[in-house]
């Protein structure tokens, strides 16, 4: 079996003297691995650097096979994503949320949305909310939406301000205020048709909102931490962004 997609490096770990064991996020496959021959050489070490863009071709007997990579890089982003600590952490954040995904299996979506954001890491305004956007994101591809659009109580998709931590649904200013305590806060600039940027009180709460689902539903369910590396994202673009407010 044969084939070529392109695809993000998330990982390698060595495999034997002169080997890797690749894991690239493929847009058509989803995230996918496969032995590097020679992966440990000059040549290919910068290339199987997380953030890399790469043209992955990948050869095996059979489909459930490990399989070999044939690797040629098109666009490489390690060296500037170890420029500032958003996005060192950054990279690896997001390669362990989509390690909560299933191997093999594809979502082109969450590929594009990873190129996007990794072409965006120097800017800590835009890599916070790329970021809180790709969890939402990653929320609704393993089956726990959450449904910011309307009221859950009303209807009304006007002054959205709180989410249900039961339901996930958003709850309007008015029927939301007299359980304010209870309610987690949703930022004005994750509401639809929002054109307002994330500020830091604003891009916390939006952490604080994916957080909770996230350790809710994925992390507590499978009886795993949550990485510390999303923490160490989540307090280097506050900073970055504080500082640049």
């Amino acid at each position: 079996m044969e084939w070529q997609d392109e695809g993000i490096v998330l990982g390698a770990r060595r495999h034997g003297e002169s080997s890797v064991i690749a894991e690239i996020m493929t847009r058509e496959r989803g995230r996918h691995l496969g032995l590097v021959r020679g992966g440990r050489s000059r040549r290919m070490q910068p290339v199987l650097q997380p953030g890399n863009s790469v043209l992955a071709t990948w050869r095996a007997r059979l489909d459930q096979h490990l399989g070999t990579y044939q690797i040629e890089p098109t666009t490489l982003r390690a060296a500037a994503l170890m420029e500032t600590a958003t996005a060192v952490y950054g990279v690896q954040a997001l390669a362990a949320l989509l390690r909560l995904l299933p191997e093999r299996d594809p979502h082109p979506h969450l590929y594009d949305a990873l190129g996007i954001i990794l072409d965006n890491m120097h800017e800590p305004a835009s890599a916070g909310e790329l970021y809180v956007r790709f969890e939402i994101a990653m929320l609704e591809d393993l089956g726990f939406g959450l449904d910011l659009s309307q009221c859950a109580a009303t209807g009304s998709r006007q002054e959205l301000r709180f989410v249900s931590p039961k339901s996930g649904r958003a709850v309007s200013r008015d029927a939301g205020l007299p359980y304010a305590d209870k309610m987690l806060v949703l930022p004005e600039f994750l509401s639809d048709g929002s054109k307002l940027s994330a500020e830091p009180d604003s891009l916390s709460d939006a952490f604080r909102l994916t957080g909770y689902f996230l350790q809710r539903h994925v992390y507590e369910a499978r009886g795993v931490d949550v990485p510390e590396e999303r923490s160490g994202f989540i307090q280097a673009a506050l900073k970055a962004l504080a500082t640049s407010a």
